[in-house]
């Protein structure tokens, strides 16, 4: 099993990191495989010639390796820059493909802003758009998605698991709604790759979203699975780069790390000591807080990692502000000065007396015991003060 031999606070000095959700260190085997890539191959992977085949060859090597995590062909994966462009690439790709007078797209309340911002542009270009409510915790209702189905409807986008609160949403089955509808569905499974199975035979999706670096790759890499048989208008016009699906010179560099980081992953699904860390890390909080400390997101159907709390009473923002040493994120943002309450919590009628004490705690492969004891030590004095 490939590893991280230290934890953050040895390699960086600078304290605790507890926001694996926001980005990820590059794993060992993603930076030897990168580091090799700097030499050789450097040719442009169109060209026919001595230096061109190689650098084909590394882009073949990584699709199949992101295939293989994937439970895809080769020939479905697309790379792009990142999960953004990949979830622009779907919702935009089939509202310009379909060639209607009225689209119609479904999509949640709880969506990751690369989602719900092409949605919105898309509805000032004519697209009718649904967004789902959510439940208490943050999981959209199947039956709320099969009412919303209309015969204008091409595409249903929900992600597979949430960014702040780690809830994990039922895919298969809403793949299951529109696959009898005949409506295309799409997941951003950004949060979920790399932590846990994302075979898209299993989820029974037609597209599907990742990022490089929310699994140990590199930033500025991610692709998109099409489905065979999809058709999507490309977001990118040019030349007829990964099989006129997506134009411009494919990034040998950053593509050799993506497949190295799903090779690495496939070791890591499920995440079970991560997962075991996890739950120590919400005892202690219970024991030390009582009431005074609620779980945001679901009890079991959650990411492995993901820890969202919320202190009461109390504001996140302010004692992450007295924990400097201890790198995590609230799900709140600030406007003008004044802090508001995470449209995520908001979604699942999150009191702000509770909401606006939020913070995600996230883990990872280097996340030890001692981090969580010291971290625990920290809040303590925080929350006290």
């Amino acid at each position: 099993m490939g590893s991280l031999k230290m934890s953050m606070s040895t390699i960086e000095g600078k304290g605790i990191y507890l926001d694996f959700n926001a980005s990820t260190p590059l794993a060992p085997e993603v930076a030897a495989a990168m580091r090799q890539a700097l030499d050789d191959p450097f040719g442009n992977p169109s060209s026919e010639h001595w230096a061109g085949r190689p650098a084909k060859e590394a882009v073949a090597k990584a699709r199949a390796q992101v295939s293989t995590l994937l439970g895809s062909r080769p020939q479905e994966i697309v790379f792009t820059s990142g999960g953004t462009e990949a979830n622009n690439h779907g919702l935009k790709g089939v509202f310009f493909a379909a060639r209607k007078h009225r689209v119609h797209m479904i999509t949640t309340q709880v969506e990751h802003p690369a989602i719900l911002n092409p949605c919105r542009f898309l509805e000032r270009l004519g697209a009718a758009v649904t967004y789902l409510p959510v439940d208490g915790f943050g999981r959209v209702d199947p039956d709320e998605v099969r009412r919303a189905i209309t015969p204008d409807t091409a595409l249903i986008s929900v992600m597979h698991a949430n960014n702040e609160v780690g809830t994990i949403q039922p895919i298969a089955d809403i793949a299951s709604l529109a696959r009898v509808h005949g409506v295309l569905f799409h997941t951003d499974a950004a949060q979920s790759v790399g932590k846990i199975r994302t075979r898209v035979d299993e989820l029974g999706v037609d597209l599907l979203s990742i990022a490089g670096h929310k699994f140990y790759g590199p930033k500025g890499i991610g692709a998109l699975y099409i489905r065979e048989g999809v058709r999507l208008e490309p977001l990118m016009h040019g030349a007829g780069h990964e099989s006129g699906r997506r134009a411009g010179t494919e990034n040998i560099l950053l593509t050799i790390g993506l497949g190295a980081a799903c090779v690495a992953a496939e070791c890591w699904i499920g995440m079970e000591p991560i997962r075991q860390l996890r739950d120590l890390f919400w005892t202690l909080l219970e024991e030390r807080f009582g009431d005074g400390v609620v779980l945001n997101g679901h009890r079991e159907e959650r990411l492995p990692n993901t820890l969202n709390v919320s202190f009461v009473g109390k504001m996140g923002a302010e004692i992450l502000a007295q924990v400097r040493s201890v790198a995590a994120s609230t799900g709140s943002a600030c406007h003008s000065g004044a802090v508001e309450l995470s449209p995520v919590l908001k979604a699942m009628n999150v009191p702000p007396v509770i909401g606006m004490g939020a913070i995600r705690f996230t883990l990872g492969r280097t996340t030890t015991r001692e981090d969580i004891d010291q971290t625990m030590s920290l809040l303590s004095d925080a929350v006290s003060r």
